[in-house]
């Protein structure tokens, strides 16, 4: 069935990879977990093969394939019987450095890409913070602008390469009464002053580094910024997709790997007489989860084309994760049993990849947010759109939006729904750039003009998106984290849009 999705060109680039990760990597596996680290001169070798930037521009050193080489690299450096070493190229290629390439001026991909592609620098995303976690909405890592500078006060928990890496993609809050609206992307060096690193110990991914990082003071340069100020939430909403589409593929190439690992020890062990393999309730056990992986493993493939084919498939990528992280942690349960004691023992490769399988329900957005987002999806009809840049002016030709309709035409309709909502308690305007939309909750009831006016919270949005949110079409929350559409002033006043067009 693979074929399907695999050239012969596809295959052998594999069977090339396949060939250096069993040569440079497999033999010292069990040194690095050991040593906790992994030499940086192996990515050099990988660089200098053409393993890494598979889909980065040419430009830069990159091979613009199509993204089913990523897979195959995915699947391949997830079948070496260690986290720690999948996941550092993982959040380099597919993690962090895709919102440089995506967002970042020329200046910025000039600098840190073609390191990226030749395997020379190491990449870490900023996200989680000890107290926010990864909601990414109330981190309190904060970027002040001072002239040509952002000067940056913070902390960020859980970064993958944040001890022996080279920059870190940071989020940070630029202007920190906006909420999701101030909050921006920077790149801050490893080494910039004012920054350090603390390496946590973890109870699996042993060859990686995990840290925790303060941010004292921290200088970065105004050219450091990624993409626009302000549109980092929208950004890191579209790069979450990737990642837990790799996070999908890795869960299930691991599966495959502990499930040969097992099915060759089973074939070696006898009990009773007997090679265990012979027993039918491991015999059906096994036949189970490879059942189960093989048509999780399609589901992902498929997912994988929808993303190759430029498809945003929040819904299908979500339950890709989900499914194979959760399908991962059984596996790595279940084929552990098999080894009886043995699979107690650090010995044996089952006890790494039970150790390692248990994070893949938790990094990216747990099982928990899995189920929420495709729950909003199915029950709530919430629909998710890649995050876009609004017009300057937010206006549709001739004050219209698509399907003929004016403001003036729905005008009545907005008045009776506002007024039926419980009072704002403070003034609303949307702004379409050619016309306005002003809401005045102060009162016992809100009233609706098309007066220009100040007002403590102001949103931007195209007409043809508003009337969407009048008719129920596009959840208010949606749009925000979507990015069709910004908020200005007091970030409480906009919270309260889901009474008025929920």
């Amino acid at each position: 069935m693979n074929n399907y999705y695999f050239t012969e060109e596809h295959n052998l680039f594999r069977e090339s990879l396949r060939t250096f990760l069993h040569k440079e990597v497999m033999p010292n596996i069990d040194q690095w977990e050991e040593d906790q680290r992994i030499p940086r001169d192996v990515w050099k070798k990988m660089g200098d093969m053409g393993f890494l930037g598979l889909s980065y521009p040419s430009q830069y050193g990159g091979m613009e394939l199509d993204f089913f080489y990523d897979v195959i690299f995915t699947e391949e450096t997830s079948k070496m019987f260690s986290g720690g070493f999948t996941i550092t190229q993982l959040v380099v290629q597919y993690m962090s450095s895709t919102y440089i390439l995506k967002y970042g001026s020329e200046k910025l991909k000039a600098k840190y890409l073609p390191g990226i592609i030749s395997g020379e620098l190491i990449s870490a995303v900023g996200i989680s913070e000890p107290g926010a976690g990864s909601d990414v909405a109330n981190i309190q890592t904060k970027a002040i602008r001072e002239g040509e500078h952002y000067v940056v006060n913070g902390s960020k928990t859980f970064i993958t390469n944040g001890v022996y890496g080279d920059f870190i993609v940071t989020v940070v809050k630029t202007d920190p009464s906006k909420g999701p609206a101030g909050v921006s992307l920077l790149v801050i060096d490893r080494n910039a002053e004012g920054v350090s690193a603390t390496k946590l110990k973890k109870l699996g991914w042993h060859s990686s580094d995990t840290a925790e990082l303060a941010f004292d003071n921290v200088k970065v340069p105004v050219e450091n910024l990624v993409g626009e100020e302000g549109q980092g939430f929208y950004y890191l909403m579209g790069g979450l997709q990737l990642e837990r589409l790799v996070g999908g593929v890795s869960a299930y190439s691991g599966c495959e790997a502990i499930m040969g690992y097992t099915l060759q020890y089973m074939s070696e062990r006898s009990a009773f007489g007997r090679p265990i393999n012979r027993f039918q309730v491991l015999r059906h056990r096994m036949a189970q989860l490879a059942s189960e992986i093989e048509a999780c493993k399609q589901f992902v493939l498929y997912c994988a084309r929808l993303h190759n084919d430029g498809k945003y498939a929040v819904k299908e990528c979500s339950m890709a994760k989900l499914l194979a992280t959760e399908l991962s942690d059984k596996t790595a349960y279940q084929c552990l049993q098999n080894f009886g004691g043995y699979g107690f023992m650090e010995e044996y490769k089952v006890a790494r990849m039970f150790r390692d399988s248990r994070v893949g329900t938790i990094g990216g957005g747990t099982s928990e947010i899995m189920r929420e987002i495709i729950a909003k999806m199915i029950i709530d009809d919430v629909s998710y759109e890649a995050a876009s840049q609004p017009s300057s002016n937010g206006a549709v030709a001739n004050g219209k939006s698509e399907n003929g309709l004016s403001l003036d035409q729905i005008l009545n309709g907005i008045q009776s729904k506002a007024a039926d909502a419980k009072p704002l308690g403070k003034t609303l305007k949307f702004d379409f750039g050619n016309e306005q939309l002003f809401i005045d909750g102060t009162g016992e009831k809100n009233a609706v003009s098309k007066d220009n006016k100040e007002a403590d919270c102001s949103v931007d949005v195209s007409f043809e998106d508003f009337v969407a949110l009048t008719k129920g079409k596009l959840n208010p929350m949606n749009a925000v984290m979507s990015g069709k559409i910004k908020i200005k002033g007091d970030m409480g006043v906009a919270m309260k849009l889901q009474s008025l067009f929920g």
